[in-house]
């Protein structure tokens, strides 16, 4: 288990994270949120070791991080980072062997990564030759090629095209699986709901929102209702707890400021004409993260 309790982090008089505190179990996928500067940066070179706290404590497992322990830790950064002089498996025996891995095992693992990315012919293609999706899953099998206990993923979708993302959803879909500890953060918020069972929010280093997304979800009131049924912008507007009505295409969007208002809104358009549709649906995270953050930075 990841353990984050209280810990703090100052640059001079700016405070990057402030009072942050989280565990993320074995096979647990967590989502780290926020808008740029929010403090996601710092809190991973926190837990990779690369900076100290001014206070509280991180440890992996019960111990605390230091040389021995970031051998478990794999980091696939919003910035990414490859040799591009080098072959794919000339690549991975280095990254492998600051793991403390031995050669034999690296070459295993990279041609089970190769077959599952369906690169294998890549295996001695300088990195340069790649496209730039495939620059992206070496990237991603060098976080992983030592088999980390502890997986961090920022923006590990970025430029993708959607059979690659599908191919990377499996993988970590498998590594969760296996037990990995899995922090994902992404701006794209339709990802994180897809992935994260609990997640936190951050905003200038502050948490502002922690802990299951549905239980998130279930403390916002507000809801949304996607009607198909022959009713006016007009007559549904004059309804009590509607907010707006929008129009789009042959379907009927309607926001009211609490769910209690959907049981009437229903009994309305049930003795209307062809209703085809009548959905309840909760806000979403992109809408949540708006309310409470600002909007999202794609």
């Amino acid at each position: 288990m990841l353990k984050v309790k209280n810990v703090s982090k100052s640059y001079g008089d700016f405070k990057a994270v402030d009072n942050l505190s989280f565990e993320v179990k074995e096979g647990e996928i967590f989502g780290l949120l926020g808008a740029n500067g929010a403090g996601k940066t710092t809190t991973f070179r926190m837990i990779m070791n690369l900076l100290t706290p001014d206070k509280g404590t991180i440890t992996l497992d019960n111990k605390k991080i230091d040389y021995d322990v970031t051998d478990k830790i794999g980091f696939l950064t919003e910035e990414r980072s490859l040799l591009l002089k080098l072959t794919v498996k000339e690549l991975m025996i280095y990254y492998g062997t600051l793991k403390s891995m031995k050669k034999e095992q690296i070459e295993k693992n990279l041609k089970i990564w190769l077959k599952k990315f369906k690169i294998e012919d890549y295996e001695n293609k300088k990195i340069k030759e790649l496209s730039k999706g495939n620059k992206q899953k070496v990237q991603f099998i060098s976080s992983i090629i030592h088999e980390p206990k502890l997986l961090i993923l920022d923006e590990p979708f970025s430029g993708l095209d959607p059979i690659n993302v599908d191919m990377f959803i499996n993988a970590i879909n498998d590594l969760k699986e296996k037990g990995t500890i899995i922090i994902f953060s992404s701006h794209q918020m339709n990802n994180v709901e897809l992935f994260c069972e609990k997640l936190l929010i951050l905003n200038k280093g502050k948490t502002i929102l922690q802990g299951s997304l549905k239980d998130i979800k279930n403390n916002y009131d507000e809801r949304r209702i996607l009607i198909k049924a022959d009713v006016t912008k007009a007559e549904l507007l004059k309804l009590n707890g509607v907010k707006s009505v929008i129009i789009k295409g042959d379907e009927i969007e309607v926001n009211i400021e609490n769910k209690k208002y959907a049981k009437d809104i229903f009994d309305y358009v049930s003795k209307k004409n062809n209703v085809l549709k009548f959905e309840v649906v909760e806000l979403s995270l992109h809408e949540i993260f708006t309310k409470e953050v600002g909007d999202v930075n794609e």
